[in-house]
């Protein structure tokens, strides 16, 4: 089941909302939970029993290490619980990668296990990870309630396409989170805000790729428009869907994360990636990069440190190799821009930053987008002249004229400039804006989105890879 869904717009939200606001406070974790859990079994029914499964082993092995804190069966347990994980998450999403490479290398006939992805398994294996690990370090005490932890894992606004939730982040409001009006007017605003930004542009753009993919009129202007409403049409729905889940969020009492700043204001690549994906670059940060010994300590082990995070970062995102080219690629950047760019982009006129922080992120996203890297080859090649297509051509043509204001829209909407219009016109009018127009604006966004998605239009979800 999709946020950007009839079924779930108009059936199961006000049906959870209904329930959960009707419940006293000590069962609405119960409603939250058996709700998460129907919302999961909709999309993936045999799955469910994997996450109720990661759910006991955490919950089981965070206790076993909060009994045992400083002892040896404490390490066990936290040892026990990563490798249980992981091996989950490997199994499913990574044995066929690993078989096909064998095959290739070795020349073998092994079969490939064909096991369907579990949707979000990326997202919610992570954070039942991060919960052990901190219980083990003693920055979280172990859940005893087993449904309140069952929901923090489960909790479905986060469920499948994140922002990854840290059990830190949300332990008070487990057991004691505070509702308002104020505050559901809120996550409705930024629930109908992610909504817009997931119909209006990421599918649109979604259907420009759809388009570029089945022409067989490519040109280099149709490898760039390809490109750019790729790069447009990830950022809307990956920040689209953190902005629904925030919101939901805000909804039910808790406060997530937020996942996107802005990226692509971004002057150079470092700070590109303090802006997008925010949780999943502090995972990474907290949990492996530091561990190993961050940047205290020698430039070689610094180089390596950088090097296994980006991979990681790189694979986590899909089992292909373009997924490790695109991670590592974004690691050699990173060193390079320490080592020596940072001093020279710093001296650069903002607007050269910037078009360079763009055209690596663009080149990067068609690498991400390929089907392997053959295909993203091709597609890179394309754009810069590197294949026997014209420089333009009619199909080109009439999707850069349709589609022209939409991708000007889009590209204004991925800056701070919207927001700070409608927060000086919110000034101007003290509050007026906000008070007024807000809703307005909200119903008005509701109902358009909901037109396109009773007509049946372009609605792809990207999260099938994680």
């Amino acid at each position: 089941m999709l946020f950007s869904s009839v079924q779930f717009l108009f059936f199961f939200l006000p049906a959870v909302l209904l329930c959960y606001y009707a419940v006293p406070a000590k069962a609405k974790n119960y409603v939250l939970l058996v709700f998460s859990l129907f919302f999961y079994f909709c999309g993936e029914p045999i799955y469910t029993v994997l996450m109720i499964f990661s759910s006991v082993s955490d919950y089981t092995h965070s206790l076993i290490i909060e009994k045992n804190r400083g002892k040896k069966s404490a390490k066990v347990a936290l040892i026990s619980s990563i490798v249980i994980n992981l091996a989950l998450l490997g199994f499913f999403k990574y044995a066929d990668f690993f078989i096909s490479n064998i095959n290739l290398l070795l020349g073998l006939q092994i079969p490939l296990l064909n096991v369907p992805l579990p949707i979000g398994i990326s997202f919610y294996t992570f954070q039942t990870m991060s919960y052990t690990i901190d219980v083990y370090r003693g920055e979280a005490h172990a859940e005893k309630n087993l449904a309140s932890l069952a929901t923090y894992v489960c909790l479905f606004p986060q469920l499948v396409a994140g922002p990854i939730v840290r059990y830190t982040t949300v332990a008070d409001e487990l057991s004691n989170r505070t509702h308002s009006i104020e505050r559901t007017s809120k996550g409705i605003a930024r629930f109908a805000v992610g909504l817009g930004k997931k119909i209006l542009i990421a599918n649109q753009m979604g259907a420009l790729c759809a388009a570029f993919r089945a022409s067989d009129d490519k040109s280099v202007l149709f490898y760039w428009l390809y490109a750019i409403a790729y790069t447009l049409q990830i950022y809307f729905d990956f920040s689209g869907y953190s902005d629904m889940a925030i919101g939901l969020g805000h909804m039910f009492g808790f406060t997530f994360s937020e996942n996107f700043n802005y990226p692509y204001i971004s002057k150079s690549v470092t700070e590109f990636w303090r802006r997008w994906h925010m949780t999943l670059g502090s995972f990474f940060r907290d949990y492996v990069y530091i561990p190993l010994g961050g940047n205290r300590c020698s430039m070689l082990k610094w180089l390596r440190n950088i090097f296994v995070v980006w991979m990681l970062t790189g694979f986590w995102h899909g089992a292909a190799w373009n997924f490790i080219v695109w991670g590592l690629m974004f690691g050699v950047l990173l060193i390079v821009e320490k080592l020596w760019l940072n001093k020279v982009l710093e001296k650069l006129p903002t607007f050269i930053s910037h078009i360079y922080v763009m055209l690596i992120v663009i080149i990067s996203f068609v690498i991400f987008n390929g089907a392997n890297l053959a295909e993203a080859g091709k597609d890179i090649a394309g754009m810069f002249g590197g294949l026997d297509v014209p420089l333009v051509s009619t199909e080109a043509l009439y999707t850069l004229r349709s589609n022209a204001l939409l991708i000007i829209a889009a590209a204004i909407g991925s800056t701070p400039l919207v927001k700070k219009a409608y927060t000086k016109l919110s000034e101007l009018a003290h509050g007026t804006v906000s008070a007024v127009a807000q809703p307005i604006l909200v119903v008005c966004a509701l109902l358009i989105c909901t037109g396109y998605l009773v007509d049946g239009s372009f609605n792809p979800f990207l999260y099938f890879r994680f």
